[in-house]
């Protein structure tokens, strides 16, 4: 698995479903602290989890989640 950072939109997406970390976590049956690292981009979920949270939010996964661009 590469050490590079995944970007994601989780936090601009819990905006505009106006959800907390915790309300997100319970949602998709992970911890708070669980979301926290994902949206820091220290843990990189896994498929069954990126496809849940981009269900939950409505959008593609590409949408939630990208890898930043070569340099």
């Amino acid at each position: 698995m590469s050490t590079e950072r995944l970007l994601n939109t989780m936090r601009v997406q819990r905006a505009i479903h106006d959800m907390t970390q915790g309300k997100v976590a319970e949602r998709v049956g992970v911890t708070r602290k669980s979301i926290n690292a994902i949206e820091n981009g220290r843990f990189v979920p896994s498929t069954e989890l990126a496809l849940k949270l981009s269900r939950l939010f409505g959008v593609t996964v590409e949408q939630l989640f990208q890898l930043p661009d070569p340099e």
